[in-house]
């Protein structure tokens, strides 16, 4: 949060200080995937670097995205949208995604 007409805004975490987008900007939020700290970023991006560790992360739209449960834990994945597969970050399972997924096609990976 900053006050109507703020240039600019310092980061209370990292002090970084990020331009203020013009008035009527459309704005996205992600949670970056490298320290967990919410970021806000101009809507159409397709990355966003976190400020306090550096992290480029991916920006995807809501249509771009899919959910899976894992096939082992049952954890709700999240992954770019045409995908094959997505691994777990809990248990490392690899599921399989999309119209030819099996379970012959999910396996732990090495």
């Amino acid at each position: 949060m900053y006050p109507v007409g703020a240039t600019s805004v310092c980061c209370a975490v990292c002090n970084a200080v990020t331009p203020v987008p013009p008035p009527g900007t459309e704005m996205a939020q992600l949670i970056c995937g490298g320290c967990h700290t919410l970021l806000m970023y101009i809507r159409g991006a397709t990355s966003v670097q976190c400020s306090c560790c550096h992290t480029v992360n991916l920006a995807l739209e809501a249509n771009q995205v899919a959910h899976v449960n894992c096939g082992n834990c049952r954890m709700l994945l999240m992954y770019q949208y045409g995908a094959r597969s997505v691994k777990c970050a809990i248990c490392s399972f690899v599921t399989s995604v999309g119209a030819s997924s099996t379970s012959t096609d999910q396996k732990f990976s090495a």
